[in-house]
C-alpha cells in the first residue's frame, strides 16, 4: 500500500472519528413531527419566501437583509403610521444603520391590537392569589393610566420608572407610558436603595410607580422605607403612584406628592397612541455595572417590536390561543421579552414570588392550572429541580405544554436529559441566548429543527452571528467570541447621556472594529447549532443572573475594616458562586461578625443575589500597571487556567494568593 493510500485512510479515520464524536456528544434529544413542522409559522414563512430548509432561509435573511425584514413586517402585520423611506439606510453600520428611516410606529399599539373578552393577562402569586384581565379590560386600564400620565405633565420623551413586581400594574403602566411616546424603565422590588438610585438617578424619571411590598418564599417584604429613600434621592420624581400590592401592609405613605393607583387613573379616558419614529426610545435597560454605575441602554419602538415578533411568532411559534409564561422579574430583560407576547395574540401568565416556593412545585401547579403552552425559566431552575428530585410530569397534568424555554446561563447537557425524562418527552426544549444589550436573542429555538443535547438549535433569522477566534477569523467546532457582523434592528438606539457614542462603541466594538462582540465564549457546530461556554468578560453569573462586580465593591468598601476588594464567579457544582476577596486593615480579622456585616450591607443595598458564597481575606490584589484590578486574571487562576499576558500586571506575584481557592469546600 503506497503512502497516498495510507494518508487517505488516516484522514478518513480522523474525519469519521470527529463526526462520530460530534454526534455522540450532541445526539438528537427531540425531533419535531412532520405535522408540527407544517403547522408552524416558521414553515409558512419559509415557504412564502420560497425556501425548502432553514439553512437556506437563514442565508437569505443575512444576504438580503432588507428583503427579509420587509417580508417579516408583512407576515406579522406590522402597521406603520408612516411608511419608511428605506428599510436600511446604512447597511455597513451596526451602531447607526438607520432602520426603516422616515417611518412612524407605536409599540404599545401593536401589543394592544387584540381586543375582546379573551384573557390578556393572568396573574398568579406564590400565595395563591389569582387575577385575570381581559384584552378589553387591559386596553381600558391602559387608556386611563395614560390619561393620568398626561395629566401629571408627562410628555413625549419623558421617563417613567417602575419599582414593581411582575404584576398586571407593571404591564399596564409600561403600555400607558409607551402609548404616549414616553420612555419606560423598571427595577424589581428586591433592589436596594443604591441599586435603584444608580439606575433611575441617571435617567431622571418624572413619575415613579411603586408597590408597598411584595411576597417571596412565604414572607412579606416591606419596601416602603426603600421607596421613600429613592424618592428623596432622585430629585426628578414629581409624583409617586403607589400600588398596595402587599395586602397585609398599610397602603398609606408619608411621601409628598404620592397618589394611589386607583386615583391616578382618569376613568373613562379613550385609548390613543402617539406615532413615533422607528428608533424613538421605548425602554431604558441597564448593564450589570461591572466597571462602575450601570450603563443605560436605550432600545427603540420599532427594533424591539420587529425582533420580538420574529422570535415569538417564527422561532417560538407563539400565536393566538397560546399561554406564554416566563419566570422573570421587572429588572430582567426577559420581562420585556415576555410582555411583547401580547403582540402575537398570546395570553401572558405572570408570576411573582419564589420559583422554589412549595419545594419548587409552584410554577408547575400554575402551568397545569392555566394550561401554559410555552414555559420559560432559567437553566439554574431546571438544574435545581433535578437535584431536588422534582418530576413535574409525574405530579402534574401538562397536556398543553408544547415548549420549554431556558436562558440566563448555559443549559448543561444533563439538563436536556432531565427535561425529556421528567417534564415531557414531546416538548421542544429551546435554550436561548442574547441579552440586555440587544433586548432579544442572537441564538434560539426553531420549530423546524431537532433539539440536540447540550446545543442551542440555531442562529436567529436576520442575525449574522459567527464565532471568531482571537485573530478575527470565523471558526466552526472551536471555541471563540460570539460576534455579529451585520446590522440588526434591535441594536441599542444609544446609551443614555452618551451623545458622541463613545461608551456605546467601547462596549461592543473595541474587540473587532465595526463588529459586534457580545462577550460570550461560544462554539458554532457543523449542524448550525450553538454551544455557549460562558461569558468572556468578568460579569458574575450566579444562578443565571448577571451581576456587576462594581455594585458589590461600592457596598463592601463602605466598611472601615475593608481597604479593597475583588469578586469573581467560580464554577461550582454546575453553577457559579460568587467569591469575594478582601484586603483588611491592619489588626482586623475576618471573623464571623465581619462576614455577617459584609453580607448584610450587600444584601440591603443591592439584591440577595449579589451576596457572596465565600469571603476570603488576601494580602494583595493583582492589578495592571495603570492601577486597574484584574478580575479575569484572578478568575483564571482560581480555575487553574493559564493567565494570558502577565507582563501587563504590575504585581503578577499576587496571583499566587488565589491559586488554591478551587479546593475550598461549599459551606
Amino acid at each position: 500500500m503506497d503512502t497516498r493510500c495510507n494518508l487517505w485512510i488516516l484522514i478518513s479515520h480522523e474525519f469519521t472519528t470527529a463526526i462520530s464524536h460530534q454526534m455522540s456528544r450532541n445526539p438528537i434529544s427531540w425531533q419535531p413531527s412532520d405535522d408540527r413542522i407544517r403547522a408552524s409559522a416558521m414553515h409558512r414563512f419559509m415557504r412564502l419566501a420560497g425556501y425548502e430548509d432553514y439553512a437556506s432561509l437563514f442565508d437569505w435573511s443575512i444576504n438580503d437583509s432588507a428583503a427579509f425584514w420587509e417580508a417579516l413586517c408583512e407576515f406579522c402585520d406590522v402597521r406603520f403610521e408612516r411608511e419608511a423611506d428605506a428599510v436600511i439606510a446604512r447597511p455597513d453600520n451596526i451602531m447607526d444603520a438607520g432602520w426603516f428611516s422616515g417611518s412612524q410606529i407605536n409599540y404599545a399599539d401593536h401589543l394592544l391590537r387584540h381586543g375582546g373578552d379573551q384573557p390578556a393577562l393572568i396573574f398568579c402569586g406564590e400565595n395563591g392569589k389569582r387575577h385575570e384581565l381581559s384584552r378589553d379590560d387591559l386596553r381600558k386600564q391602559v387608556a386611563e393610566v395614560a390619561a393620568g400620565l398626561r395629566a401629571a405633565g408627562v410628555e413625549h420623551g419623558d421617563r417613567v420608572a417602575g419599582f414593581l413586581p411582575n404584576c398586571p400594574e407593571a404591564v399596564i403602566a409600561m403600555l400607558a407610558t409607551t402609548s404616549i411616546g414616553a420612555i419606560w424603565s423598571s427595577c424589581s422590588p428586591d433592589f436596594g436603595v443604591n441599586g435603584v438610585v444608580d439606575r433611575f438617578g441617571q435617567i431622571e424619571p418624572k413619575i415613579l410607580f411603586a408597590v408597598n411590598g411584595y411576597y417571596y418564599n412565604g414572607k412579606t417584604c416591606d419596601i416602603r422605607a426603600t421607596v421613600e429613600r429613592v424618592v428623596e434621592t432622585v430629585g426628578s420624581i414629581r409624583c409617586t403612584v403607589t400600588i398596595p400590592f402587599a395586602a397585609d401592609l398599610a397602603a398609606e405613605t408619608s411621601l409628598p406628592d404620592a397618589v394611589a393607583w386607583q386615583d391616578f387613573a382618569v376613568h373613562g379616558a379613550e385609548l390613543a397612541f402617539a406615532p413615533v419614529a422607528f428608533d424613538h426610545p421605548l425602554y431604558i435597560m441597564y448593564s450589570s455595572g461591572t466597571t462602575g454605575v450601570p450603563k443605560c441602554i436605550v432600545h427603540g419602538h420599532g427594533g424591539t417590536l420587529l425582533q420580538h415578533l420574529k422570535e415569538h411568532v417564527l422561532h417560538t411559534d407563539i400565536g393566538p390561543g397560546d399561554r406564554l409564561f416566563y419566570f422573570t422579574t421587572c429588572g430582567w430583560m426577559m420581562w420585556n421579552w415576555l410582555v411583547s407576547g401580547l403582540a402575537s395574540g398570546a395570553t401572558l401568565v405572570l408570576f411573582d414570588g419564589s420559583p422554589f416556593y412549595d419545594e419548587g412545585r409552584v410554577l408547575w401547579r400554575i402551568a397545569e392550572d392555566e394550561k401554559v403552552t410555552v414555559f420559560g425559566t432559567s437553566a439554574k431552575y431546571i438544574s435545581a429541580l433535578e437535584k431536588a428530585g422534582v418530576r413535574p410530569q409525574d405530579e402534574f397534568s401538562l397536556p398543553a405544554l408544547r415548549t420549554v424555554l431556558s436562558t440566563g446561563s448555559p443549559l448543561a447537557p444533563e439538563s436536556f436529559d432531565y427535561v425529556y425524562d421528567a417534564i415531557g418527552e414531546d416538548v421542544q426544549l429551546a435554550s436561548i441566548a442574547g441579552g440586555t444589550d440587544i433586548l432579544s436573542c442572537f441564538v434560539l429555538g426553531n420549530p423546524l429543527l431537532p433539539v440536540r443535547r447540550g446545543e442551542i438549535q440555531c442562529r436567529g433569522l436576520g442575525m449574522a452571528v459567527q464565532v471568531w477566534d482571537d485573530d478575527g477569523q470565523p471558526v466552526i467546532n472551536e471555541h471563540g467570541e460570539l460576534v455579529c457582523t451585520q446590522p440588526f434592528p434591535s441594536a441599542p438606539v444609544c446609551f443614555w447621556n452618551d451623545a458622541e457614542g463613545t461608551r456605546y462603541k467601547a462596549a461592543y466594538f473595541e474587540r473587532f472594529d465595526g463588529i459586534w462582540a457580545h462577550g460570550d465564549f461560544a462554539e458554532l457546530t457543523e449542524e448550525g447549532g450553538l454551544i455557549i461556554h460562558g461569558r468572556s468578560d468578568s460579569v458574575l453569573n450566579p444562578g443565571g443572573v448577571r451581576i456587576g462586580t462594581a455594585e458589590i465593591y461600592r457596598q463592601v468598601e463602605k466598611l472601615d475594616e475593608i481597604i479593597e476588594s475583588i469578586a469573581i464567579g467560580q464554577n461550582w457544582k454546575d453553577d457559579v458562586r460568587i467569591v469575594l476577596f478582601v484586603i483588611l486593615r491592619e489588626g482586623v480579622s475576618l471573623d464571623d461578625d465581619l462576614q455577617l456585616r459584609i453580607r448584610k450591607v450587600i444584601r440591603e443595598n443591592t439584591t440577595p443575589r449579589h451576596v457572596p458564597a465565600k469571603i476570603i481575606a488576601v494580602p494583595e490584589i493583582p492589578r495592571t500597571k495603570s492601577g486597574k484590578i484584574v478580575e479575569l486574571a484572578v478568575r483564571s487562576t482560581v480555575h487553574r487556567e493559564p493567565v494570558k499576558n502577565t507582563e501587563a500586571l504590575a504585581n503578577p506575584e499576587a496571583l499566587a494568593y488565589f491559586a488554591d481557592v478551587a479546593e475550598l469546600d461549599s459551606d
